[in-house]
């Protein structure tokens, strides 16, 4: 959620700035602003509500000038989507940007009251450049300022100051929140990720828990949370332009859809011998003959893969698995018993209540493992093993080929894990290997069914409600249909496993609520088709996702059928996510939707 951008540079910062805050729509906001510092020493500001098009015509009518300055995308927080709330605030000499929660905002703007100093906006932001503007007028310098303000913040943020008369500073900080330095010749650059800063720099420095730095166009002096001088590695980061722009697809969503085949033929690629025998990945030091239990732990989509998982490392491995939604983990202090590994899965690596979770497990799990997107995000830094997932840049809010590469490195961590237990042997774990090398061409051809999902979609839009159904581990990729449809198309949509149609979710069954069923030739296909035969039998419409093998006992009766190609039972959890994503897209493009940035949603939520 929200973005940071700074610049230092020998070119006007205003289109720069504006150009890398269009880097960061995906994380999803609903205002923006800039701040700059002009030659004289003089700072100004522009802020517009909405999307970043009324800002850009703001400042073709109001430009500023000035080769320094901050930037922001503000998802809304603590009060609402207002041109007062949103960001850079200023205070005095001072402008800053933030993202995160300063949770004892209300106690610090009671003090500043006390001392006769007012609030303009409803934001927990305010106070930070309150307190450095009250620091600034003691006499301290910027950095005494900032370090003197830190102190009293609690909770997480991200943070980038900007000063007037000060045209070759900037200072940033985090705590809880990610933030990357960006290093080019004679310029400096601040970014909430890498991709804002693609265009000016490969060279980034990710700030670490608890670092301040204090940046010119000379460098970056950075420094720990006890006010140590320390140097942080700076890494090489080459980000695909063609994977960051929609490539002539007129969604990002569309895009990455399309992009699945492709990039599940990169993680298979990676992670299986040349020789078409063995899994690869980086999980040196896990001997998963040696784990007693599994503890997966997410949220949102990646927590649905970790369901998806569960009936893989349960079924082939033989392993017991525990799912956790992170938020409730970390709370409910559950036990971690020996012989457990933590394994926390993220597409940004950066996901806050996922962070905190596996900050609890340290220490109490044998190992900490992550699958996540970005090498270089905390997640990945703070496990002991780190596994990328290999999507590349996901840019639309809605995940699907992080949700895909995200179930595609489980299975082969499964099948691993198998063979190492003593569940598969050498034969088996080869023919399971050859499964999942299909599964780019598989994906190909449910990728050509897309004209009859999207005259299906236009149907479904005019529903208000939807269920989807699906058993065994077809069960999860139910939860991610109803998740997909409402993400982005606003329709009310439950998963839910078929065979507890009879339990509760009937009583929803009329006619004017369809039924999406999950059914491919599987051991469980018959009940499946029980289950739907009792919705048809209520005069429930049924959306039959199915092959042509499970389709000549299943299909009676059914509303409309979408049949896939046949594929085996451990992939089908793979395949069958994009008819899912496919069919909330075109229900959403039907009903008019902002398809990519959905409304109240941002791609990664860094706060809680």
């Amino acid at each position: 959620m929200c973005g940071i951008v700074g610049v230092l540079g020998d070119h006007e910062a205003a289109p720069l700035l504006v150009e890398a805050l269009k880097r960061l729509e995906y994380r999803g906001y609903d205002s923006a602003g800039i701040a700059t510092v002009n030659e004289a020493g003089r700072l100004d500001r522009r802020r517009a509500v909405g999307k970043l098009v009324n800002l850009s015509d703001l400042l073709v009518h109001e430009p500023l000038s000035g080769r320094a300055g901050i930037g922001h995308t503000r998802w809304a927080t603590h009060g609402a989507a207002t041109r007062e709330n949103a960001h850079p605030h200023r205070a005095g000499r001072v402008a800053v940007v933030h993202n995160g929660i300063i949770e004892n905002f209300r106690a610090l703007r009671a003090e500043l009251a006390e001392d006769g100093i007012e609030a303009d906006s409803e934001t927990d932001t305010e106070v930070v450049a309150l307190l450095a503007a009250r620091h600034l007028e003691q006499g301290m310098t910027p950095d005494e300022a900032v370090t003197a303000t830190l102190e009293r913040l609690e909770g997480a943020f991200a943070l980038c100051f900007l000063f007037e008369g000060e045209g070759d500073l900037l200072i940033a900080a985090r705590k809880g929140s990610p933030l990357a330095i960006g290093h080019g010749e004679g310029e400096m650059f601040v970014g909430s990720d890498a991709i804002a800063l693609a265009p000016m720099t490969e060279r980034i420095t990710y700030l670490e828990e608890g670092d301040r730095a204090v940046i010119s166009r000379a460098g970056a002096q950075i420094f720990d949370a006890d006010g140590r001088r320390v140097n942080r590695e700076m890494r090489e980061v080459r980000l695909d332009a063609a994977r960051i722009g929609k490539a002539g697809y007129r969604h990002f969503m569309a895009k990455e859809i399309a992009e699945q085949p492709a990039v599940i033929g990169d993680v298979l690629s990676a992670y299986i011998a040349s020789d078409g025998s063995a899994v690869s990945l980086p999980l040196e030091g896990l001997d998963f003959r040696n784990i007693s239990r599994l503890t997966l732990v997410a949220c949102g989509t990646a927590h649905i893969a970790c369901l998806a998982a569960k009936y893989w490392f349960e079924r082939y491995a033989r392993l017991p698995v525990e799912v956790d939604i992170a938020s409730e983990f970390r709370y409910r202090e559950a036990p971690i018993p020996p012989g457990t590994v933590a394994l926390f899965v993220s597409q940004s690596g950066e996901t806050a209540d996922t962070l905190a979770a596996l900050r609890y497990a340290q220490g109490k799990a044998d190992k900490t493992v992550s699958l996540v997107n970005v090498p270089e995000s905390s997640i990945a830094r703070e496990s002991d093993i780190a596994v990328p997932i290999l999507a590349g840049a996901e840019i639309s809010v809605a995940s699907t080929k992080a949700f895909t590469c995200q179930l595609t490195t489980f299975a082969l961590m499964a099948l691993h894990a198998a063979r190492q237990r003593g569940e598969l042997d050498r034969a088996g774990l080869a023919a399971q290997l050859a499964d999942l090398r299909r599964l780019p061409g598989l994906m190909s051809h449910a990728l050509a069914i897309e004209d009859a999902l999207r005259e299906v979609a236009r149907e479904l839009a005019e529903a208000r409600d939807v269920l989807f159904l699906g058993r065994g581990q077809m069960y999860p990729l139910a939860l991610e249909g109803a998740l997909k449809l409402k993400e982005i198309s606003y329709i009310h949509a439950e998963g839910y496993p078929a065979g507890e149609l009879k339990h509760g979710p009937i009583a929803l069954i009329d006619k004017a609520t369809p039924t999406v069923v999950l059914a491919p030739h599987d051991g469980l296909l018959d009940k499946t088709v029980s289950n739907m035969q009792e919705v048809m039998a209520r005069g429930g419409p049924v959306l039959l996702i199915t092959d042509s093998r499970a389709a000549e006992s299943a299909a009676e009766g059914a509303w409309a059928q979408i049949t896939l190609p046949e594929a085996p039972e451990f992939v089908q959890p793979i395949l069958y996510a994009l008819p899912v994503q496919m069919l909330a897209y075109h229900a959403a493009l039907a009903l008019g939707k902002d398809v990519d940035q959905p409304r109240n949603l941002a791609k990664s939520v860094t706060v809680e």
